[in-house]
């Protein structure tokens, strides 16, 4: 069985102030109350192979492994057991006009999935919510700091 829960918005900054922000997963409690910390176990940029500590509320802390980066594109990660194992995936497509648009997914697969799913639903949505709106605001913030800065020359 599979559950999903998905939300995309789009956000006013380029992919790439997008990318910083979002694969800067250390920082997420900073623009998101949906995670209260997150330790990786290595520094730099995200790599297939490593693993991330993500702490929510009311939430299990969980431990994630990256299953897949395409720098400036997508990143994914996935924690839990046979039963049940949670696939999250955060995509940045370009836009023609400018900006991007973010789609944060998070895919409940095994036999238990659907039991886990329909327990966590509404919390699931709600910090899905959260994160989108919060990385949207944040790198808005960001390039709206960088476009505001002087040019030195």
């Amino acid at each position: 069985m599979t559950t999903v829960v998905q939300r995309s918005i789009d956000i006013d900054a380029p992919a790439a102030t997008v990318w910083a922000v979002l694969t800067d997963v250390q920082h997420w409690p900073d623009w998101t109350a949906s995670v209260s910390s997150v330790r990786r176990s290595r520094t730099g940029p995200l790599a297939v192979g490593e693993t991330v500590v993500v702490a929510q509320p009311r939430l299990p802390t969980l431990t994630y492994t990256v299953t897949r980066v395409e720098e400036g594109r997508s990143f994914a990660w996935e924690a839990g057991s046979a039963a049940a194992r949670g696939v999250g995936e955060h995509i940045l497509t370009p836009r023609i006009a400018g900006g991007c648009t973010a789609t944060l997914r998070l895919t409940q697969q095994g036999f238990a999935a659907r039991l886990v799913g329909a327990v966590l639903d509404r919390i699931t949505r709600r910090y899905v919510r959260m994160e989108a709106e919060g990385l949207k605001a944040c790198s808005e913030a960001r390039a709206a700091r960088r476009s505001a800065a002087p040019d030195v020359h």
